[in-house]
């Protein structure tokens, strides 16, 4: 198992410096001057210009600028916003709980319903359930995440007025934060409704971001579900007389969870990058609708140090899933 875990985490290293490399070149050729939107719409004097950009490392050579860049990070310093000042690592973290409560909602919401579609579908094969059930999921995953959430402000919010539009929760509460998610602190706060109103302001956004991935663990689901229910383990299974769920349940769904843990380790990825165009519609104040903001600010070092953060913990859930992969089927580590 060591030599399985050091093999995963040698190959940590090259993709990290190849994002880093990636992220810094392809910022750098986005249109506009950091240091001239730094000044609004007042006229900025050549001198000054020269000044600032002196200031901020922007007048070195771009390898230069890319060598001190990644020292700093093998330090832990992902530089200093440009615009605010405040290191990118505390504006990061201080916005991330935000994202991971959203994330954490929409994968469980994926989870829940996406496994027992998947099962109920292989079960029961070219029946009319699976064959709704994979036209849902189909449709699901093939939905443009800004049109399904506008559509469904629309009919919740603004034609049956169920849920807010926005934020994440009522302005009539306020609490300080203890952990950064809005459920958990709604309810240390003790305040009649603040909890409730956390939880609405949860839906839609739930719902728009778990749609792809609960798509895509339906379909995983189904398909490993037909392969392992054709295996002779199976039938033996059966004609010992087993319950259909001792059958399906335990000796089926363990092995067909193999591919579909996989899976669900991918949707992190997923979940991220959705969660740019979720928060930016809802309002949602996490990491995607921050760099969404820095992107038309030019904040070097926010876009930067934010896709480096984001892929690193992508590389390393993706790394928990290969240790589970691991552990759940023993011959892969060999």
């Amino acid at each position: 198992m060591l030599r399985f875990l050091l093999g995963r985490l040698a190959v940590l290293v090259p993709t990290f410096i190849g994002v880093s490399i990636i992220a810094f070149s392809f910022i750098r050729l986005l249109p506009g001057d950091p240091v001239a939107l730094l000044s609004g719409e007042r006229v900025m004097s050549p001198e000054r210009h020269a000044e600032i950009s002196r200031e901020l490392g922007l007048d070195r050579p771009i390898i230069v600028q890319y060598l001190d860049y990644l020292s700093g990070i093998v330090t832990g310093d992902f530089g200093r916003s440009i615009v605010t000042k405040q290191p990118v690592t505390a504006q990061f973290f201080e916005l991330f709980p935000a994202t991971l409560e959203l994330s954490i909602c929409a994968i469980v919401f994926a989870i829940l319903l996406g496994i027992p579609a998947g099962i109920f579908a292989a079960v029961r094969r070219g029946s009319f359930f699976d064959q709704s059930v994979m036209g849902a999921a189909l449709v699901g995953y093939s939905m443009p995440i800004f049109w399904w959430g506008l559509l469904l402000i629309i009919l919740f919010s603004g034609i049956l007025q169920w849920t807010p539009v926005s934020g994440r929760i009522s302005l009539m509460f306020f609490f300080p934060s203890v952990t950064g998610f809005m459920l958990v602190d709604s309810l240390l706060s003790g305040q009649a409704g603040a909890f409730a109103s956390a939880a609405s302001h949860l839906v839609l956004p739930t719902i728009v971001l778990g749609t792809i991935p609960l798509a895509v663990i339906a379909r995983q689901t189904r398909s490993a579900m037909l392969e392992v229910l054709s295996e002779d383990y199976v039938r033996t299974a059966r004609a010992k007389g087993l319950s259909p769920f001792r059958v399906i349940g335990v000796h089926a769904l363990r092995n067909a969870l193999i591919p579909v843990i996989t899976t669900i380790g991918l949707q992190v990825g997923v979940m991220l990058a959705g969660a740019i165009l979720t928060e930016t519609i809802f309002s949602w104040p996490g990491i995607g609708k921050w760099m969404v903001d820095s992107v038309f600010r030019r904040d070097y070092p926010v876009i930067q140090g934010g896709l480096l953060i984001i892929a690193g913990i992508i590389m390393l859930v993706n790394l928990g899933v290969d240790i589970m992969y691991g552990l759940v089927n023993p011959r892969i580590r060999h």
